[in-house]
């Protein structure tokens, strides 16, 4: 099934840049909320909340579209499982115990896996200055966050490992049926939302009973549902019919800086000459990847 709606790559990196700012403030939003309900319930909501805002249009599109292929449901449900279920999961309930800054800071590790796999799966093999652009980013993001770790946080690696596991899985899958357009934006989007939101969903409620809401927690909730997650997706896997997945996990390393920001802001935590020089470092490491993955070949 094609999809004539590839971006031009300069949109597509456009879209990834605002993906990381709107996922930057998700950390800090989901952090208040975690003082009236479960991480997992939170994770559920925002997820199953966001594939019943698309369900309309999701419904409107399916009976323009082909059908979808059994391999092609296969990939589908292992890409919401993956990401939303496995991936976020993990995410969310240690964020319970963790900083929002050691979480999002773990995350950087990601293009590591996204690298590996990348290479196998999809045949994208970076230039060796992608790699240096990805060695500069982790630098970076390392130097920003060395006076944030706690020793004591280690106890959440094995959790959070798992969840990077997932996510990196959730990047080569999105983006082998992206680039190939195997399937249309909306529907990549919806279906594992669906999928791996539903059974956060079912895993919350067996868990951490039904959620009580008031009225803070009902407008972060809409408002991760609908901005966070419905919106911010459609972009992503908007972009990867244009941007490698090794190319969209670095650009998304923007994100934990700019949830440190949100932290400031919000949170009154300090930036110190460090931190600035490990942003600094973080965006040469971006903008090195991106302007050498013009001329890779996918």
């Amino acid at each position: 099934m094609q999809i004539a709606d590839r971006p031009h790559r300069s949109v597509a990196v456009a879209e990834s840049l605002l993906v990381t700012i709107i996922w930057a403030s998700s950390f800090i939003f989901v952090k208040i909320a975690l003082n009236y309900m479960g991480p997992i319930t939170i994770a559920g909501l925002r997820y199953f909340g966001a594939f019943v805002l698309l369900l309309p249009f999701s419904i409107r599109n399916y009976k323009s579209s082909q059908p979808i292929s059994r391999a092609l449901w296969i990939r589908l449900i292992a890409t919401g499982i993956s990401a939303y279920t496995i991936g976020n999961g993990a995410f969310f309930w240690r964020l319970k115990y963790l900083s929002a800054t050691t979480v999002s800071f773990l995350t950087s590790l990601l293009p590591l896996l996204i690298l590996l796999l990348g290479t196998i799966w999809l045949k994208e093999t970076p230039s060796l200055w992608q790699i240096l652009g990805m060695i500069i980013s982790l630098v970076g993001s390392g130097l920003f966050f060395s006076e944030k770790l706690q020793a004591d946080e280690l106890l959440g690696i094995f959790i959070i490992s798992i969840g990077l596991i997932g996510f990196a899985l959730f990047g080569v899958l999105g983006r082998g049926m992206a680039r190939d357009q195997q399937v249309d934006t909306l529907s990549l989007t919806a279906i594992p939302l669906a999928i791996g939101g539903g059974a956060l969903m079912l895993i919350a409620f067996l868990i951490e009973g039904m959620p009580a809401f008031n009225p803070i927690t009902l407008g972060i909730m809409i408002w991760l549902a609908t901005v966070n997650t419905a919106f911010a997706y459609i972009l992503y896997n908007h972009a990867l019919q244009a941007l490698s997945a090794l190319e969209m996990n670095i650009m998304l390393n923007l994100s934990p800086l700019g949830t440190a920001l949100f932290a400031w802001l919000l949170l009154d935590e300090r930036l110190n000459i460090v931190q600035i020089a490990g942003m600094v470092t973080v965006l040469a490491g971006v903008v090195l990847v991106q302007q050498t993955g013009k001329r890779l070949k996918t």
